[in-house]
Formats: structure tokens, C-alpha cells, sequence
């Protein structure tokens, strides 16, 4: 699988506008009101109600004038998710600077980890604002719309391990990879919202390392399986594999095992997980004996 070089005019921009004592001041006093804002609304959303709390309402709890809410907020439901545009910048870093060995599956779990973070890092207000989208339509949607845009970022970041012209019968890259980054998203989401239920307790790094070794099982070895072998990309050939003079080389399994005498020989494509290998040598030695 290449490794494409890894830009991003947004994430680049971001991390330049704070790389100064100033910018890094004004990001902090821009976050601070702006959960100072959501906090406000989530107070007046749980006494009043969503539909009878209005943006004058929110701003004059929170100390502000009507326009410094609307320089940081479009709506009222928007207040809500203070944190999502840094959490996606947050995440889309960690994929600008993932190291050039790190297969890009287990790259997007980490990226993902920053959401988690989010919601981790305040438990008790996590908790209300889960409550509240489930109550309020409105709310609901923009949950929605947020959780559109990780899978959006995350999608695009494995398409770009592909070689785009290289979308012939039998490379599913393309639809390994949508499927992939919506399988990790569904995944967190499923623990984040399990872990909101629970009242924001639990060891929620546990669950969510479980359930992201389920999709690296279901599609970290076969992202990538379609690739042409010996193509600079992720696979693997041996001479068995090769076959004879002028015939098709058969496509490698993930990990396979040969015995020779008292002995295992273990060949695996350099992209297939570690826990893969490990469970088909386990189970040739079960075999065996």
C-alpha cells in the first residue's frame, strides 16, 4: 500500500495560526467562550426546554452580547457541540503526521481516539448533552452532521493509500476503504454511546481498543488485498506464490502456515495484523499436536 505524502492546507493552516504565544492565546479564549456559550444553553435546554430558550437568553447567561454569540455559534443548536471543529482538526492531525509504517487502519483508530477524548474529558456534561440529543430533533441532527464529518476525513485519509488509477475487476480498495472508515466510526460511536448510558463510567479505552480489534480482524488484511504484487505497495511473494514461468501468481493469503518436520514456516503479507499471524500459527499448532 503507498504512502502518500501527507498535506493539509486546513490542518497546516491551523497549527500555523497557533504556533505563536498570540495565536495560541486567542485559540484558548475563542474555546473557552465558546463552551462558555454551550454551557449556558445546555442550563437554559435542561430548566426551560430547547424550543423556549433563545439566543438572548444563552448570550445574557453567559455574560456576552447577541453578536459575540453569533461570532461564534450559527444557532442555537449549534452551541451545543462547542468542541467538534478543533476535535476534527485534532484528529485530522494525527493522521497528517502518522508514521510512514503504521497501516493506515489502525492510523484512523487513533485519529478517532480524539472524539473520545472530547466526550472523556467532561463526563458529567457529555452525559446532559447525550440526553438532550435524544429529546431534541434538532440537536439530534446536528449529532449527526458531526459524526458525517470524521467519517468524511477518515474515508479520504484511505482512499489517498490507493493508487487511483488502479481501479480495476478485482481491486476493492475503494470500497474496502469507505467501508472501513465507517466501520471504525460506527464502532466508537457504539462505545461512546454505551459508555454515555452508563452514565460516563467504565473503562471506556478498554472498550473502545476491543471494538477497533474487531474491524482491524474484519478489514485490516483486506485493505489493500487487491493490489498488484511487487508494485511498491503492501503484499508479499514467495517462490510458491510465483508459480511457474508465464503463469498468473496466485494472490497470498492474509497468513498461512506450512509445516516442514518439526518445523513452521510462517509466510504473511507485511500489511496483515499482528494478532492475525499470531492466531493462524496458534491454530497450526493446535493442529499439529
Amino acid at each position: 500500500m503507498s504512502q502518500p505524502a501527507k498535506t493539509s492546507t486546513r490542518a497546516s493552516s491551523a497549527s500555523d495560526a497557533t504556533e505563536s504565544p498570540a495565536g495560541t492565546k486567542a485559540a484558548a479564549q475563542r474555546l473557552k467562550m465558546r463552551r462558555e456559550l454551550a454551557a449556558a444553553a445546555m442550563e437554559l435546554f435542561a430548566t426551560k426546554g430547547y424550543e423556549a430558550t433563545t439566543v438572548d437568553e444563552i448570550a445574557a447567561t453567559a455574560g456576552v452580547a447577541r453578536r459575540t454569540f453569533f461570532r461564534h455559534f450559527r444557532s442555537k443548536e449549534e452551541a451545543i457541540f462547542p468542541d467538534h471543529d478543533d476535535t476534527l482538526t485534532r484528529a485530522e492531525a494525527v493522521l497528517d503526521v502518522a508514521p510512514a509504517h503504521e497501516h493506515p487502519l489502525d492510523t484512523v483508530c487513533r485519529g478517532i481516539k480524539e472524539v473520545m477524548k472530547m466526550y472523556a474529558a467532561s463526563p458529567a456534561v457529555s452525559v446532559e448533552r447525550y440526553r438532550l440529543t435524544r429529546e431534541v430533533p434538532a440537536l439530534r441532527e446536528r449529532e449527526i452532521a458531526s459524526v458525517a464529518r470524521y467519517e468524511r476525513l477518515f474515508t479520504r485519509y484511505l482512499l489517498a493509500h490507493f493508487d487511483e488509477q488502479d481501479h480495476h475487476d478485482g481491486n476493492d480498495d475503494p470500497l474496502l476503504a469507505e467501508v472501513a472508515a465507517s466501520a471504525v466510526v460506527t464502532a466508537h460511536n457504539h462505545v461512546l454511546r454505551r459508555w454515555l448510558r452508563a452514565g460516563g463510567q467504565g473503562d471506556v479505552e478498554a472498550q473502545l481498543d476491543h471494538a477497533f480489534s474487531i474491524v482491524r480482524k474484519t478489514f485490516g488484511s483486506g485493505i489493500g488485498a487487491g493490489r498488484t504484487l511487487g508494485s511498491g505497495t503492501a503484499g508479499h511473494t514467495t517462490a510458491a506464490a510465483r508459480g511457474s514461468a508465464g503463469g498468473a501468481a496466485p494472490e497470498p493469503a492474509p497468513a498461512s502456515v506450512r509445516t516442514r518436520g518439526e518445523v513452521l514456516v510462517a509466510v504473511a503479507r507485511t500489511d496483515a495484523p499482528l494478532d492475525e499471524v499470531m492466531r493462524t500459527i496458534e491454530e497450526a499448532l493446535r493442529n499439529k499436536s
